[in-house]
């Protein structure tokens, strides 16, 4: 399977700009890999994490950000990871769609708002895991901060060889963004892919290079860097199959004593 991760430097709240720079990485990558099976673009991805929710939010059946994604999976034949703020009741949602040449594929809203941010004030938690098959790859959907929870991967890994989380995780905190997308990856033997964005936000907060992708092993990939924003990888699937067979930990999981201690 061909990934490209696209970390996105993404202009504040600009929705405008944002595309242009979408459309940018996507004639890159179609430059160099004809067969890409999936491109993933960071959390919110035309308008960077804002808690402006009232102005960015549209509403998910005339969404001009799914629309403009939709048109340019069916352009370059590519199937595509993004962030996009849908209308939920007064509220809002922080949502990770996938879209192919077909339409839409999933829709997945953030289960952890980040509520040190104050973002669960501004934004309605999400309650459903969403999957999606591409090639011969099951796909679980998460973003930022549901990172530091464990147990969706766990849920997810069930089925899931790939689980995707998009970011926008600053700068002083990517020890810890580097850490736990290896300790998800390690713990449920699964393709780890992590996307952050690139650049400094709207409120001065820094985010550094660091999307990447970690094997079953734990062991970091190491891509083809096409720009400071794109990168393309290759995973072998039957890794996946392969160290779980070869170590079985699944096997040794209590999950009747889980449901009770927690």
């Amino acid at each position: 399977m061909k990934i490209a991760l696209v970390s996105l430097n993404q202009s504040w709240e600009n929705k405008a700009e944002n595309k242009q720079k979408v459309e940018k990485t996507l004639a890159l990558i179609a430059e160099h890999s004809s067969d890409t099976n999936l491109v993933v673009y960071p959390e919110m991805t035309l308008t960077g994490f804002t808690m402006e929710s009232q102005k960015v939010k549209e509403d998910e059946h005339s969404s001009e950000t799914i629309t403009f994604f939709k048109e340019q999976a069916k352009k370059h034949k590519v199937s595509l990871a993004f962030g996009v703020v849908l209308s939920k009741g007064e509220k809002a949602t922080n949502n990770l769609v996938v879209v192919s040449e077909q339409g839409v594929l999933a829709t997945y809203a953030k289960i952890h708002p980040f509520s040190y941010a104050g973002e669960n004030d501004y934004y309605q938690a999400g309650d459903e895991l969403k999957k999606v098959t591409i090639g011969r790859a099951t796909i679980g959907l998460t973003i930022c901060y549901d990172l530091r929870f464990p147990e969706l991967y766990q849920a997810y890994s069930k089925d899931c060889s790939v689980i995707l989380n998009i970011a926008n995780w600053p700068e002083r905190r990517v020890p810890h963004w580097w850490a736990l997308i290896k300790a998800r990856a390690i713990e449920n033997q699964v393709f780890m892919v992590g996307v952050n964005r690139i650049g400094k936000d709207g409120k001065g907060l820094l985010y550094v290079t660091s999307s990447h992708i970690v094997s079953p092993y734990g062991e970091v990939l190491k891509g083809t860097s096409l720009s400071e924003e794109v990168t393309l990888y290759e995973l072998n699937l039957e890794e996946v199959t392969q160290y779980r067979t070869e170590f079985p930990v699944k096997n040794d999981r209590k999950i009747t004593l889980y449901k009770e201690i927690l």
